[in-house]
C-alpha cells in the first residue's frame, strides 16, 4: 500500500506562526504517477467530465448566476498554467458542485479558511489549517498548465492526518491551477464525500 503523506500543520498557542509537524512521507518521488492509486490516477483523468456534469446539476438546481458570478474560478476551462502556486499562507474556500446522491446540495459555497503551502519531501506540502474537512498532502510537478495534489482529509476534531493510501475513501487528488495574476484552484474531480466536483480557490493571505 502507497504511503505518500504525513504533512499536518498545527498553530503555536498565542502564535499566528504556522510549522509543520516532523511526521514524513515515505516516498520522495516528484512524480506523482509512482504515488497515486489507480483510482486517483482514473479520477484525474475523468476530472473535465466531472466538471461539466457538475455545473450542470448546479445550474438545474437554481445556481446558475452564482456559477456565473465567481467567473474563472468555476471555469472548467480557465487555467493559465505559468508559475507554479508559491510558498506561504493562503485565504482558501471550498466550493462543492453537484449532489453526489439524492437528497444532498447541488451548490454549497462555504467561507474562507486558512490554508498553507510549503516545502516537503523535495516538493510541496499543502494543508488547509481550519474548518470540519481538512485537506492535507503534497502538490508534485505536472505539465505547463498545471500541478498535481495528492493527499487526504482530516475530518471534525482529529488531530493527525492519515497518510494517503491508507484508507481509499480518505484519498483526495486534485489539480491546482492558476487561474489570474494572484489566484490559485485546486480542483478535486470525484471526491468521496458529498459532491461530484469540490474546487477550492488560493488567494494569497495579505
Amino acid at each position: 500500500m502507497r504511503s505518500v503523506l504525513g504533512f499536518m500543520i498545527v498553530a503555536l498557542a498565542g502564535c499566528s506562526t504556522l510549522m509543520p509537524s516532523n511526521n514524513v512521507v515515505e516516498s520522495n518521488s516528484r512524480n506523482w504517477r509512482t504515488v497515486a492509486t489507480e483510482q486517483d490516477r482514473e479520477r484525474l483523468h475523468e476530472w473535465r467530465t466531472a466538471f461539466i456534469s457538475a455545473l450542470a446539476a448546479a445550474r438545474k438546481s437554481g445556481h446558475a448566476d452564482e456559477i456565473a458570478a465567481e467567473g474563472a474560478l468555476l471555469d472548467p476551462d480557465s487555467a493559465t498554467g505559468g508559475v507554479p502556486i508559491p510558498n506561504g499562507l493562503y485565504k482558501c474556500r471550498v466550493i462543492k458542485l453537484g449532489a453526489k446522491s439524492p437528497g444532498l446540495l447541488d451548490y454549497v459555497a462555504y467561507p474562507y479558511f486558512r490554508c498553507r503551502i510549503g516545502p516537503a519531501q523535495g516538493v510541496q506540502g499543502f494543508a488547509k489549517l481550519s474548518g470540519s474537512q481538512r485537506h492535507v498532502g503534497l502538490i508534485y510537478p505536472s505539465d505547463a498548465i498545471r500541478q498535481v495534489f495528492l493527499g487526504t482529509l482530516e475530518l471534525g476534531d482529529e488531530q493527525r492526518a492519515m497518510q494517503y493510501g491508507a484508507d481509499e475513501e480518505r484519498n483526495v487528488a486534485g489539480f491546482v491551477e492558476r487561474i489570474g495574476p494572484a489566484r490559485w484552484r485546486l480542483i478535486m474531480p470525484y471526491p468521496h464525500f458529498e459532491s461530484q466536483m469540490d474546487v477550492m480557490e488560493l488567494i494569497p493571505a495579505s
